[in-house]
């Protein structure tokens, strides 16, 4: 059925300057695309923009990328129903591995000159394994793609009142346009552009709304109030306002075990595997100068990283006390009035929006959440085209071709991407939290992905055989779990614990199958390992020979240790 054209009744009210700061915004988006295109001459160019970008630019459109449908939403979300612990994703589940991807990670990959994770694999592991994760990355890709894209029509359907079916292809169209024209370059500044536009638009939200509740002191008093009034059916309000033991996060009612399960499951699994195995976020910090500013690419995206919460998280918990349908349906109710017919949590920040901001400001929130889903989807499309054209259709199906015919078909790959990111968009709609989907997918590809990674990176003696049987077994393993808890009532964990407990299950068993098919197989000879392993690597080759004459704040090391002192002190405060 084809959808009509006609605007229905839309969710918030918008005039002709939120119009207005809409097309200025599109305008620069666009113009930025045909820019960048007249730089764009060979595949490098294209696929990793020449490696000439500065540490600022990259580090920015590091955290822009990510700063997506899960960061907006998601995060929002999860902040209206459990609040604080919601904090976790950051200061715990990010924070630590991406320092951890740019003092230790980043030489392996910017020295090596690959242009994909996938080729990495290739060089470590041999064709099998780097068969398997790019197989397995590109279709994640596709399917995150087509999460960004859900949310970003849905929001387009609730604000603007233009039917689903058209936001989907109208959205898929600019961001489509941008990449093809510019490439990565394009995708990098458009993600540093929507850095600014984000921050501009969700910092007068929380602001905002912070005052309309009394402050923060305000915000927790009414919290504890709507918890105290319902109580099993609204978290306690100890659990809302510490961000430790987290259980309404983890979903153990042991307060132990729900520290384990987040820091193990969440902080180091999940979080590793998803920051230093991730194209998306990776394939940024390849495009800096030099290996210096490869390494301070994550480094540098901690710092806005570390406060991403405040102008997520606590919108989410401000529209938990101040908008009616949210705190209804936090107490158990039913409300009509969301963005898909019922009210969901999905909606906080849609719904507080429409109740704090004036239009102008109401224009610019708007323009900031269609930026954060078209950064998120620019980043997923960005790197499946390059997985697509280098590590599948130019290893395995169409070899020794010119610079040139890789260059055009990166550029299908990305108008083929966009097109199935409109039809994966329908999967992410049938699930009802997507955050839920996300850690899912995440524990299937990315966890055991980080297992078979760590383990060669400082293993020599793991074997070919052994990456890709790690890999495949670790995501069977995943799989089977979860599987088993959503079909076969193995056990139940609520919140984020299943998504834990599969990437746990993945990182464990990859692990064991690794190192027990290693033992009976033939590991590769020591000189092919340089730049792989880490005890195979000089030193000379994983750093920068003129780091020393940087002032010391400017060099990795001290810049990553002033990140971790901060979110120590943030996870010590709340």
């Amino acid at each position: 059925m084809v959808p009509h054209l006609v605007m229905a009744d839309t969710l918030i009210k918008a005039n002709t300057a939120d119009y207005l700061i809409l097309a200025i915004y599109f305008c620069f988006v666009l113009g930025i695309g045909f820019m960048v295109k007249r730089n764009v001459s060979d595949s490098a160019d294209f696929f990793l923009s020449g490696r000439s970008l500065p540490a600022w630019v990259t580090g920015l459109a590091f955290i822009s990328a990510n700063l997506g449908a899960v960061e907006i939403m998601g995060m929002s979300a999860t902040g209206a129903e459990i609040g604080l612990p919601t904090t976790h994703y950051f200061w715990i589940g990010a924070i630590p591995a991406m320092l951890f991807l740019g003092v230790v990670m980043m030489p392996f990959y910017y020295g090596s000159k690959v242009r994909s994770v996938p080729e990495f694999m290739l060089r470590r592991f041999g064709k099998p394994a780097h068969l398997v994760n790019s197989l397995s990355f590109a279709l994640a890709q596709l399917l995150i793609a087509g999460v960004n894209l859900y949310l970003l029509g849905s929001i387009v359907h609730a604000l603007l009142g233009l039917p689903m079916g058209v936001t989907l292809v109208v959205a898929a169209a600019i961001v489509l346009s941008y990449i093809t024209l510019g490439g990565l370059s394009a995708a990098i500044y458009n993600e540093v552009l929507q850095f600014f536009v984000i921050v501009a638009s969700l910092l007068p939200l929380t602001l905002i709304g912070l005052h309309r509740v009394g402050g923060w002191k305000g915000m927790e008093d009414k919290i504890t109030a709507a918890a105290d009034a319902h109580p099993g059916v609204i978290t306690p309000a100890h659990q809302q306002l510490d961000s430790w033991p987290g259980q309404a996060l983890s979903g153990f009612d042991n307060s132990f075990w729900s520290v384990i399960g987040i820091t193990f499951g969440l902080g180091f699994v999940l979080s590793f595997g998803y920051w230093t195995t991730n194209f998306v976020e990776v394939q940024r910090a390849m495009a800096s100068e030099s290996i210096t500013a490869a390494r301070k690419t994550p480094i540098i995206g901690a710092f806005p990283k570390m406060f991403v919460p405040f102008l997520t998280i606590v919108p989410g918990m401000i529209a938990a006390v101040l908008v009616t349908e949210i705190a209804d349906l936090k107490a158990g109710g039913h409300p009509t009035g969301g963005a898909s017919g019922d009210v969901k949590y999905n909606d906080a920040m849609l719904l507080l929006m429409r109740d704090v901001l004036p239009n102008g400001l109401l224009g610019l929130a708007i323009t900031g959440l269609l930026a954060a889903f078209m950064a998120g989807m620019a980043a997923n499309i960005s790197a499946f085209n390059t997985v697509f054209s280098y590590d599948l259709y130019g290893d395995y199906l169409v070899k020794g071709k010119p610079d040139e015919h890789y260059l055009k078909v990166g550029r299908l790959a990305t108008v083929a991407a966009t097109v199935i990111a409109i039809f994966t968009a329908s999967i992410a709609g049938s699930f009802s939290n997507v955050m839920d989907y996300l850690q899912t997918l995440f524990g299937f590809f990315n966890a055991p992905l980080f297992a078979t990674f760590i383990l060669g990176m400082f293993w020599k003696r793991m074997t070919p055989t052994a990456g890709w049987v790690g890999l495949v077994s670790g995501t069977i393993a995943a799989v089977t779990l979860w599987a088993g808890s959503k079909f076969g009532d193995w056990f139940t964990l609520p919140g984020q614990g299943l998504a834990f407990a599969a990437a746990s299950t993945a990182f464990v068993v990859d692990i064991v199958l690794s190192v027990a098919v290693s033992m009976v197989t033939q590991p590769k000879p020591d000189k092919e390992l340089v730049g792989l392993v880490y005890s195979e690597t000089p030193k000379e080759m994983r750093t920068d020979p003129d780091e020393h004459t940087l002032p010391l704040f400017s060099r990795p090391l001290p810049l990553a240790g002033v990140a971790l002192a901060m979110v120590v002190v943030l996870n010590a405060i709340f």
